[in-house]
Formats: C-alpha cells, structure tokens, sequence
C-alpha cells in the first residue's frame, strides 16, 4: 500500500524534473507556452485530482474552508497566472508530505493495535478428558481451558494446575515473568512461560482484561485534551479568516492604487502574494500534530502498563503537585507477614502456632504458616474460640493462641505495652503462663520507597498516605517512606474530607488507590489512579488513569510521560506558528516564494508529526 501510496507523486514528480531541466536547456519541443501548459497539467493531475476531490467532498458537506480547498484553490491559482512548475510543485509536495505524515500516524496506531491484540483467536477447552478448539467467544464462565507453554490465554481465569510463571509483559510492561500461585487469577494476553496450565474461566471474553484495555484505548481518543479542543475550534474560525485576509491581499493594493495614490498596482503580483499566503495559512501543522502528540502518549503509557482514560487526564496528570496513596494493597502487599517474634525460642513459638492453626484459612494463619519451619509438629484437640483465637494441645501443654482479649480470658498476665502495638498480634500462653507474641504486619511493596523518591525527583511537592489501619501502624510506615503526611483510622468519609481539605488548599491531587474501597476519594481527586485493578469493575469505572501492575513507582512513570507529552505538544505549536508566521511576513513582502510556502505548510506540518511521534517511540 505504501509503494502504491507513492506511485502518482513519483510520476508527477519525474514530470516536473523533466520541465524544469527542458526550460532550462531551453529544448526546441518544450519552447511552446501549450506544450508546457499541457506538459505541466499532466504532472498535476496525478496529485492533485485526489486532493480536489477531497475539496470537494468536503465543501458538500459544509467544510468549505478545508486544506484540501487551501491547497487547490493556490495551485489552480499558480496556472491562473502561468506559475506551472510551482503549481505542480505546491500540489506535488503537498502529497508527499500527507503520505509521510499518514504513515507516521498508521505507524503509531499499528504501535497501539499490537499492544491491544493480546487474545487470541482459539481457546483450547477441555470437555470429557479431551481438547476441543473453540472460539473465545463460545468459552463460558466454568469452563476449564489448558494453555501451552508460548500460548497466550485467552480469556481470563483462575489457575488451578500448579503454580507457574507467566510473561505478563502485554499486558503490565514488566519484562520479568511473574510466577502466580494456584487459585489466584491469570488474566487473559499473559503467556504461559514454562509448562502446561489449566485454568478455570471466571467472566466471558467480552468482559476480560483485554477486552477492557481495548475498550479504554478506543475511548481515549474520544476524550480530548484542552489543548486539542482549542486547536479544533481555532481552525473553524482561523481558516476562514485567512481566506479572507487572502482576499483582502488582492483587493486592498488595488483599493490604494484607485486612491489616486500614486501606487502602481500589479494584480498578477499580488495575487501571487495571495497565493503564497494561502498556501502557508493552512492549519495542519496544528491540527494532525497535537492530537498525535497525545495519542503518542497514551500509546507510550500504554506500552509501560500505564492505561489512561483519554487525553484530557494525561493532560490532568502534567498539573499534579499532591499525590495521596492508599496504604494497603497499593504501598504494601496486602497480605501479612511475620516481622518479629518476642519469646524465649523465636522459632520454636512460630512453629508450634503455624502448627496449631494449621487447619485455618486465616491470612493470618497463612503468613505464620509460611513463616514456620518445622512442619512435623502435632496439634491436638484444637478449639476455636470465635473472635478470641484458638486453644489446642501439644506436646502434653494445652496452649492458647490469639488476641490479648483471649489472654484475659484464660487469665494470663501479658506485658501491658503489648496494648499499643502497632501491628497485628498473635499472643501466646503455655500451661497458663505468657509465652511471647508473634507480631505481623502488612510488608512495604519492593518499590514502595523508589517510588516516593521518584515523585520527589519529577516535582512532586507533597506525599501523603490516607488508610483506615491504625494510626501507630500508618506513623510507621509513614516514617519508613518519608512521606509528608500519614493519616490513620480513616473511614471512607474522613479520607473525602482530607481530600477536600487538600483541594482548598489550592493543590492538584492524584490520589492512588484500590479502586474499590476508595471509589469516592478517586473520583473526588484531579486524578484518580487505581492499581493493579483490571479485574475490579469499580477500578475501570471510577478511576482516570489504570496501572496494571503493583508497582506504585509507575505513578512517576505517568507523569514524566505526561509530561514530556505537553513539551512536544508546545515545541509543535511555537514552532509550527512560529515558521508559519514569518514566512506570511516575507510572503506579503515580496520576499517568499511559493516553494518556502510549501515547506512552511508541508514542511513543518512533517516536522511536527515526526516530533509528535517522539514519545511513543522513546526506550527511556
């Protein structure tokens, strides 16, 4: 498609070198004014037939004043006055230059449509002991899918083989494989990277991950930047006007020289001038680059897992000077973890509990289990005791494990400051006597502190942590990140009030959350971010920005993007206005030719696409 693309304007372009050098040599066939008319019309039709097509579809449909009629209206303008090669040249560079700036566009969408294209077009079902090849849309929730090492999954679903690792590069950016255990999701477009996995389907193809990423993608480009809905209506009336101005170019010297002036009005010189104006007057440059800017920027986003809504919040993102984290699930793992053990035997005490609670599917249970390393111990005689903790026997001693409420019960005296502790406690007593406490709290996130430091390191003025755990728990982690403000024992409401608190204060908040919990405080804040959330309908509905990983340092990563998304758009409107300007200047003085009008329309309309496309195509 691209050689056919170029096909007419190599033609035209070969018939215009021949003219130009045959009038140059001055060649006996090419010395008749018909010969070069016809010569040069020929050169011109292969590009510019398409191009006053164009014109003139757009004139039928009320778009008058389009840079199809721009364009057309100055070449057949440039034969009025016997300007052939220019004529041919204006239309002839014109064409090229959309060609190249379509592809820079195509090339940049192709870009997105490859990081869309994650499913894909057969799901392997296992029915009866067999494997039968069906089409995602037919698979059901239930249904058991088998997926091969190489082999992208196909919908999402919950894994119930074995643990196995999954590149999940598609989808999040990460470049690492992600191992997920059995019983946890897999998300359709993850590829499975190292054995045979079965998984069972949890929500139809139309509603997977994939199917969401898509859909986000495809509405993006609907919500528009302020930038982009300026340049939009900027044209409508810019356009216009310059046809007008135009106009004015010829008939105001003629107006003066009537005057009784003195003034000796040339009409073919100024409507050259006309011309030249015309042709540099056409808004393009404006109107192709800034959306592509943006849209390079979500592509860019999206190729780090970063997915936002629309261009009018990658916009929102460049603005932001507060960014407010929830705490738990989105700072830290979210899942408990054994951080100390006060007791005579630190590891015998956590092995006899994880051996008590053994038979608990607790959180709690899990972390001390997983914290245990003898896993040979017996409980006997075990007893729930609910909303206290559990009772059982080992080794011939009856113990109690649990909440301090549970001490009291069995009348065990315990160290009193064991009542302010910070995390989570699991209190131990053998025979009726205290024998240590467990003590576990949720882990900080492996990039939890990177991430402060790089919001700090891209201008981030103010972070701060809302949660509804306890203060002294909040305080803690506060101090170990750093950040400005930790606030805790929040309820949904008190979360809102802080933010409102934050936004009178004149600040631009990103708030960053589960997306679930904390739908309110997201869609309160300038800009909501919710993490590693795909699956969650409240994260996709309520937030502005996704972020399809745990890693809250790609928080950052938005908004170098965004960022750096904005320089490009503002280098294209100075420099596009800027050129634009100083040719029409030296155009209506005399002083610019056709040729420097085509490179001040075509030229730098190219410039700015291929600039646009910068921030799609940066590895850093």
């Amino acid at each position: 498609m691209e050689e056919r693309n170029f096909l007419r304007p190599a033609l035209s372009l070969a018939m215009l070198l021949v003219g130009v050098v045959s009038a140059a040599v001055d060649a006996a066939w090419f010395s008749s004014d018909t010969v070069r008319l016809v010569w040069y019309a020929a050169a011109y039709l292969p590009v510019g037939l398409g191009v006053m097509k164009e014109a003139w579809e757009c004139a039928s449909k009320g778009d008058v004043f389009s840079e199809f009629m721009l364009m057309s209206v100055a070449s057949i303008g440039a034969f009025v006055i016997g300007e052939y090669p220019e004529a041919v040249a204006v239309m002839l560079f014109y064409c090229i230059g959309e060609t190249l700036q379509d592809m820079a566009v195509d090339r940049a969408r192709d870009n997105i449509r490859s990081l869309m294209e994650f499913r894909p077009d057969h799901a392997s079902v296992v029915e009866g002991g067999s494997v039968v090849a069906k089409s995602p849309d037919d698979v059901r929730p239930g249904d058991v899918v088998e997926v091969k090492p190489g082999e992208r999954v196909p919908l999402d679903g919950e894994l119930i083989s074995g643990d196995a690792a999954f590149n999940t590069s598609a989808l999040t950016g990460e470049s690492v494989p992600r191992t997920i255990e059995r019983g946890r999701e897999v998300l359709a477009g993850m590829i499975a990277a190292d054995c045979v996995v079965r998984l069972r389907v949890v929500r139809p193809a139309g509603e997977s991950a994939v199917a969401r990423i898509l859909r986000m993608v495809g509405e993006a480009s609907e919500r528009k930047a302020p930038a982009e809905l300026f340049i939009r209506k900027f044209a409508r009336v810019y356009t216009p006007a310059v046809v007008a101005l135009a106009a004015l170019t010829v008939v105001a010297p003629w107006l003066w020289s009537m005057a009784g002036t003195g003034f000796a009005y040339d009409f073919g010189t100024w409507f050259y001038r006309a011309l030249i104006f015309l042709v540099i007057s056409c808004p393009c440059a404006l109107v192709i680059s800034i959306p592509l800017s943006y849209f390079g920027g979500i592509g860019a986003a999206s190729k780090r897992g970063i997915l936002f809504k629309g261009g009018n919040y990658l916009d929102a993102m460049t603005r932001v000077d507060t960014v407010v984290f929830d705490k738990t699930g989105t700072l830290t793992r979210g899942e408990f973890a054994v951080v100390r053990v006060d007791g005579g035997r630190p590891g015998a005490l956590v092995d006899t509990v994880a051996a008590i609670e053994r038979g608990s599917n607790h959180p709690i249970a899990r972390a001390v289990a997983a914290a245990a390393k003898d896993k040979t111990i017996v409980a006997d005689d075990v007893r729930d005791v609910p909303g206290y903790g559990l009772t059982a026997t080992v080794g011939g001693s009856r113990w109690a494990v649990g909440t301090l409420r549970l001490m009291e019960r069995e009348g065990v005296d315990y160290p009193k400051e064991l009542a302010s502790a910070a995390e989570t406690i699991v209190a131990c007593a053998k025979d009726g006597r205290y024998e240590g406490c467990l003590f576990l709290a949720d882990t900080l996130k492996d990039d939890a502190a990177r991430a402060v430091e790089m919001l700090r390191a891209v201008g981030v003025k103010r972070v701060e942590i809302l949660s509804g755990d306890k203060q002294a728990l909040v305080d803690k982690v506060a101090a170990a990140l750093k950040v400005d403000k930790g606030c805790g024992d929040l309820l949904p409401e008190g979360k809102v009030a802080r933010m409102e608190e934050l936004k009178r204060g004149g600040r631009n908040v990103a708030f960053v959350g589960d997306g679930i919990n904390d739908a309110p405080v997201l869609a309160l804040s300038d800009v909501g971010i919710a993490m590693c959330a795909l699956g969650a309908d409240m994260a996709v509905e309520t937030a502005d920005v996704v972020i399809q990983t745990d890693r809250p340092s790609k928080v950052a990563t938005a908004i170098r993007i965004a960022r750096r998304t904005r320089r490009i758009v503002r280098q294209n409107v100075v420099f596009a206005i800027g050129v634009k300007v100083l040719v029409m200047l030296l155009g209506l003085a005399g002083m610019a030719n056709l040729w420097a009008a085509v490179f001040a329309d075509v030229g730098v309309a190219l410039l700015a696409v291929l600039n646009a496309t910068r921030v799609f195509f940066d590895k850093k």
